[in-house]
């Protein structure tokens, strides 16, 4: 298989993978959760899904062909929270998640050389995708984190838990054969 098409392949899992460990975290909040902030500088979760929607609908429709920073974009709005439930916290990050993965679809092995262009300035599809995975993986950690800290001992962890790393090791070497 040639190498654009193994990157495709795991670039995918590594997008599906950050989604699901926002998945994991807002299976584990409630209604009061999604809007809690440190402070006024700081942004709710609401607030931080709301804005990665802005980002992905706006990088990811029609990716490959305009401008990356869409003209009806309004980037400042989205740290504007009118989030006002988790189900519709729920529909906003699942909405920004399909529209970028259904324009990872539409990429080739090919396309990767190729350039878009971002807020005007010219980036190898390659670059865009990274970029974009680098900054909705810092935002997931941001939920992730905020997650932990609103529940304390009652988080259910999404990697390997305090305490475990030993054991996992154990459980790799034994699924594969080491």
């Amino acid at each position: 298989m040639e190498l654009g098409n193994i990157y495709l392949q795991v670039i995918k899992r590594r997008f599906a993978q950050i989604k699901e460990q926002g998945d994991g975290t807002f299976e584990q909040l409630d209604e009061t959760d999604i809007h809690w902030t440190f402070n006024e500088a700081s942004n709710s979760i609401a607030v931080i899904v709301k804005h990665m929607r802005g980002n992905m609908l706006s990088r990811w429709t029609n990716f490959l062909t305009t401008d990356g920073e869409k003209s009806n974009r309004h980037r400042d709005q989205e740290f504007i929270n009118t989030i006002q439930s988790k189900q519709e916290l729920l529909t906003v990050w699942n909405e920004g998640w399909s529209v970028l993965f259904d324009a990872l679809e539409q990429i080739s092995a090919e396309d990767l050389r190729k350039h878009v262009k971002i807020r005007e300035q010219p980036i190898l599809v390659l670059e865009a995708v990274e970029r974009q995975l680098a900054h909705y993986a810092s935002h997931v950690g941001q939920i992730v984190y905020i997650g932990k800290q609103l529940k304390g001992n009652e988080w259910k962890s999404l990697s390997i838990p305090k305490g475990n790393s030993a054991e996992y090791l154990q459980q790799m070497k034994q699924r594969y054969g080491k």
